[in-house]
């Protein structure tokens, strides 16, 4: 048994090697205050020139292309100063893709933020947003509520269904069948 755990040791140490820090723990060593369990997928950007001023709770992912500003420097060729703001982004919070949160903005805990979302005002907690300027559309509760009742019906798939689970073209076809012009979900 000793083998195998020298082998899984060795493979964990060569992927370290050829993929040393995942996007969460290189903005953490930036110095952003990061919770635990985070999720940023790929091409997320945190304010480099201003990082210290972004706060993220635990439970948070970032969607594809998010950006998180902590400064706006529109003001700079008219006032010599560009304006800063602390971001804060609160626990159980999911930011979908493209979306944009500008300086000054808290996004409260347990909050859906929609895909391409530019977020200029603050979010209360318990609140699915979405929109350019993002606006609450819904609460948290209502919107699980409903995606609940739909999940019974929709049809479901396992991780043999996904990327990281090696889908063949037999399976997408059989999964665009089952989802037709609706939903499914997906593990």
């Amino acid at each position: 048994m000793g083998i195998f755990k020298g082998i899984r040791k060795l493979a964990s140490q060569a992927y370290r090697f050829f993929y040393p820090l995942s996007l969460v723990e290189v903005y953490k060593r930036m110095g952003v205050k990061i919770g635990s369990n985070c999720h940023f997928q790929f091409d997320v950007v945190i304010d480099h020139s201003h990082y210290w001023l972004i706060e993220i709770g635990d439970n948070v992912t970032l969607a594809p292309r998010v950006h998180l500003l902590a400064h706006d420097a529109s003001t700079k060729l008219h006032l010599n100063y560009t304006r800063i703001g602390k971001v804060k982004i609160g626990n159980n919070v999911f930011v979908g893709a493209g979306s944009i949160v500008l300086p000054g903005v808290t996004i409260g805990n347990n909050c859906v933020i929609g895909a391409g979302s530019v977020v200029s005002k603050s979010i209360p907690e318990n609140s699915v947003a979405a929109g350019n300027p993002c606006k609450v559309v819904n609460t948290l509760d209502h919107f699980l509520k409903n995606r609940k009742e739909e999940f019974v019906l929709a049809p479901k798939f396992d991780e043999s269904f996904t990327l990281r689970g090696n889908i063949d073209r037999k399976k997408m076809d059989e999964m665009l069948q089952a989802i037709g012009n609706n939903y499914g979900y997906v593990v």
